[in-house]
């Protein structure tokens, strides 16, 4: 078998200065090749226009109080917003999402540090007739690097922190979502108990009207138009509380799917519904932009798209690769340890593209418009945000204005259905007068429940086009 030549078991000194001295000089020679970063400029103007007349809340009433649907001082809603967190799918897939980013910061961050391995082979040799059967076995330890000249890596791995970022904002986005629509439903179903009390409430009173009325058709004082027109009245309100049923059972399908559930495990008692409408203090737009999950999702997508142009421009530029490795050789395993059968070595190795058709040019125009898509979808997302609260403030300030008069029309309407039947009864006036004063009353109650939750669900919509709570600065 032939003898393995001996060489020197350790690498010369030289060698190592020599490769570490290239090494540095590489490494500060080098370059980022990402853009500068900064922020897109965007609308912010310094006050909402439908925030005229509005009243802030006292200081003391704008610092945080936690989870903001405690506001609204439902106990029943606390209970089940609190499990938003933990049961909804919408938002453990923005869980899982998030996590998956913070994978992928971790996997680019390894790409800055050399990779080292370690390998072995055996392997037995021989041929027929006198021929010496022969062994070789090796073993080494190698390593290769990758110096991060051009900053290539390093962008990748700022782009991988911003998408993180991104999917952080995402999931805070999602969370508020499922938070905003379960309060909504919750006060749409409290409407829906509002309604159907009141229904029932009605169709008692339909009830009694069409017994009196009976009886004054028997007794030949009223005629059977009455009587119909009565029972008309009754099957009528009895059909509109049949549809506020079914109303009040989708919105319990809905809690319950928000909740993760399904909705034949879940349901919710008939309860007094808080009709509690929150002060927003607001904030100056500069603070929403920081505070709004979309907006500063939208905003560290462009930094992602930032990072994307350094990562194009990199192909410019040559590529290189250090590698090492120290092992050993030899035809028994027990020999594998000995110095004279040792290996090593050392290597830099360079790439350059010289020519690709414009294929580099054409991935960094691609990138650079990838940044200005995002930097408009920044803008755009901004610019939505700021209409959303406008319109808040604006369906706030009507609704509040909306109740007061709803109040008075609804009382008003009670009353003359009052008269109006007095009069029927004492034979002053035509059935057909009752009938539209009944009307007139029910659809007054039915509006007046309507702008409470109203103004419930528009308070929601306020506080998630913020961002979803709010503290003092």
């Amino acid at each position: 078998m032939k003898q393995v030549k001996p060489i020197p078991s350790a690498v010369p000194a030289r060698h190592l200065l020599a490769l570490a001295a290239a090494t540095t000089f590489l490494l500060l020679a080098g370059c980022a090749v990402s853009p500068a970063y900064e922020v897109p400029a965007a609308a912010a103007p310094q006050t909402f226009k439908e925030a005229a007349g509005w009243q802030p809340a006292a200081p003391a009433d704008a610092l945080e109080r936690g989870p903001w649907w405690t506001l609204f001082g439902d106990a029943q809603l606390n209970q089940l917003a609190d499990s938003i967190d933990i049961s909804n799918q919408n938002v453990a897939e923005a869980v899982a999402s998030y996590e998956q980013a913070r994978a992928l910061v971790r996997e680019q961050r390894a790409s800055l540090f050399p990779s080292v391995n370690l390998t072995g082979s055996g392997a037995r040799s021989g041929g027929g007739g006198e021929q010496q059967t022969n062994n070789n076995f090796k073993a080494a330890i190698g390593a290769s690097w990758e110096p991060d000249i051009w900053g290539r890596l390093r962008a990748g791995v700022t782009g991988a922190d911003a998408s993180a970022a991104a999917s952080a904002a995402d999931l805070a986005a999602a969370r508020l979502s499922a938070q905003g629509e379960l309060a909504t439903n919750y006060f749409s179903l409290r409407q829906s108990d509002a309604q159907i009390a009141l229904l029932n409430a009605t169709i008692a009173g339909y009830k009694r009207v069409f017994d009196i009325t009976s009886n004054r058709f028997n007794s030949g004082i009223a005629a059977k138009s009455d009587l119909l027109q009565a029972q008309t009245q009754l099957a009528n309100a009895q059909i509109d509380l049949s549809s506020q049923t079914r109303a009040r059972a989708q919105l319990e399908h809905a809690i319950a799917i928000l909740l993760g559930r399904a909705p034949s495990d879940f349901s919710l008692a008939v309860a007094p519904w808080t009709l509690t409408v929150p002060q927003v203090p607001l904030g100056v737009p500069s603070t929403l932009l920081q505070r709004r999950p979309d907006i500063a999702a939208a905003e560290r997508r462009v930094a992602v798209a930032n990072e994307q142009i350094g990562i194009a421009r990199s192909a410019y530029y040559p590529s290189l690769n250090l590698t090492g490795s120290y092992g050993s050789g030899a035809s028994k395993v027990g020999d594998l340890l000995n110095a004279s059968s040792s290996l090593w070595s050392l290597g830099v190795s360079a790439a350059q593209t010289l020519f690709n058709a414009g294929a580099t040019t054409a991935s960094v125009d691609a990138a650079k418009a990838g940044h200005e898509a995002a930097v408009a979808r920044y803008r755009q997302t901004v610019l939505a945000a700021f209409g959303a609260v406008e319109d808040q403030l604006s369906a706030t300030r009507a609704l509040a204005e909306q109740l007061a008069l709803r109040q008075q029309a609804s009382s008003a309407a009670d009353q003359v259905e009052q008269q109006m039947l007095n009069r029927y009864n004492a034979g002053q006036v035509g059935y057909t007068d009752v009938v539209t004063a009944q009307v007139t009353a029910l659809s007054a109650r039915r509006s007046l429940v309507q702008a409470q939750v109203d103004r419930q669900t528009t308070a929601v919509a306020l506080i998630q086009s913020l961002g979803g709570g709010w503290q003092a600065p």
